[in-house]
C-alpha cells in the first residue's frame, strides 16, 4: 500500500488552505460538548464545541477554545464561571442547536442552573463547573483555560464528532 500523499504548501513560507487544514483536521475524531455561561442580566448563554480537553490533574485544568469574533467571547476573563455539559451519543441535533445563533438556545431544553447561575444540560454524559484561569487570543481563537472547581459523571456512550459528521462508537 502505498503512503498517502501530503498536502504542502507552494512556498514554506505560504500558508495552508483553510479548507484543506480543516479536512485534515476533521480526521481526529472528537467529543462534543456544550459550554454554558452566564450572560449580560442572567442570559444562559451556550454553545457547541468540540476543541475541549484535559490539561492537568494537579491542578485540575481543562482547555477549550472559541473563535475570537463570536459574539460570547467577552464573557470568558480569568476568574469568570463557565460549565461544560459533555454530550451523549444521539445528542447531535442538540450540538446543531447550540452551534446555531438563537434568541434562547436553552429554550425548551431540559436544564439547571448552579447558584452562579452557569447553566449545564440535564441529560449530558458528564458536567464539569470551571472558573477562567487565562484566556489567551491565539491565531484567530481565544484558548481558554478552566479551572476545574466540581464534576459529574453518568454512564453512557459520547456524542462523536468525525469527519464533518457526528459517528457512534463501535461496539
Amino acid at each position: 500500500m502505498a503512503p498517502p500523499i501530503m498536502e504542502r504548501a507552494a512556498t514554506p513560507s505560504a500558508a495552508p488552505d483553510p479548507r484543506a487544514l480543516r479536512r485534515v483536521c476533521g480526521r481526529f475524531a472528537t467529543g462534543v460538548a456544550i459550554i454554558g455561561a452566564c450572560g449580560p442580566g442572567g442570559r444562559a448563554v451556550g454553545l457547541t464545541i468540540n476543541s475541549f480537553a484535559s490539561l492537568s490533574l494537579d491542578p485540575p485544568l481543562i482547555l477549550w477554545s472559541l473563535a475570537t469574533h463570536s459574539p460570547n467571547a467577552g464573557l470568558f476573563a480569568p476568574g469568570e464561571a463557565f460549565g461544560v455539559s459533555i454530550l451523549r451519543a444521539g445528542h447531535g441535533e442538540l450540538a446543531r442547536r447550540f452551534a446555531t445563533p438563537q434568541a434562547d438556545k436553552f429554550a425548551d431544553v431540559p436544564h439547571w442552573r448552579c447558584p452562579a447561575g452557569v447553566p449545564y444540560l440535564d441529560e449530558a454524559l458528564a458536567t464539569l463547573s470551571c472558573r477562567v484561569q487565562r484566556a489567551d487570543a491565539l491565531g484567530d481563537h481565544l484558548l481558554i483555560v478552566g479551572a476545574v472547581e466540581g464534576f459529574s459523571a453518568s454512564e453512557g456512550d459520547p456524542l462523536v464528532f468525525y469527519g464533518g459528521d457526528f459517528v457512534r462508537l463501535a461496539a
